[in-house]
């Protein structure tokens, strides 16, 4: 698990902790120190710690101007036990939509697990975004994950499936990705 980093081939296009609009703005960050666990496993010092005791995140990219925001995430998605979503939504997610974000891309390859409570918080967070013709998006979640979604109707709140499970996203730039996820995201509204 420390092994596993958040993806840095971006930070020539974004830092969220020299982003004076990001909830991470001023973060400083060790190489050499592994200080954040998830459970009796150190993670990667570059994670961002933001609530959750089993779930990190790094926002990798942020386009105000355009409204999109990439949030790579790991570990346990833990809304039993923990509340993850509530954390996201509320200190992370409700955070850049103040800013002008209205466009989430979450990637999840990291996620190991899912484990539900309720959907308000997923509900919450889709109403608010729709209001402002934005959307999330779920990329490259691992098969069981995405199952656990559709086992509480999280994924009518996220756009999931076909083409977003199987994106090579790390061989784009930031903003063709942006583009291209909204334009499958555009296509997939339009025809539902």
């Amino acid at each position: 698990m420390h092994a596993l980093e958040p993806y840095y081939n971006w930070r020539q296009y974004y830092t969220a902790e020299e982003d004076p609009r990001s909830p991470f703005y001023g973060r400083e960050y060790s190489e050499f120190e592994f200080t954040l666990k998830l459970y009796d496993h150190c993670i990667h010092p570059q994670w961002d710690d933001f609530g959750s005791s089993t779930l990190f995140i790094k926002i990798i990219y942020a386009d105000y101007l355009s409204g999109y925001a990439v949030i790579e995430l790991i570990g346990e998605w833990n809304d039993c036990l923990h509340n993850d979503i509530m954390f996201l939504k509320r200190d992370i997610a409700e955070h850049l939509m103040e800013e002008g974000i209205n466009k989430f891309i979450l990637i999840g390859e990291n996620v190991l697990n899912f484990h539900y409570s309720d959907d308000s918080y997923y509900e919450e967070w889709f109403e608010e975004v729709n209001e402002q013709d934005g959307w999330i998006a779920a990329v490259n979640f691992q098969p069981h994950v995405s199952r656990e979604f559709s086992v509480i109707d999280v994924d009518s709140y996220f756009v999931t499936g076909g083409f977003l499970d199987e994106v090579d996203w790390r061989t784009l730039k930031p903003e063709v990705f942006c583009r291209r996820i909204e334009h499958y995201v555009a296509r997939r509204l339009t025809s539902a």
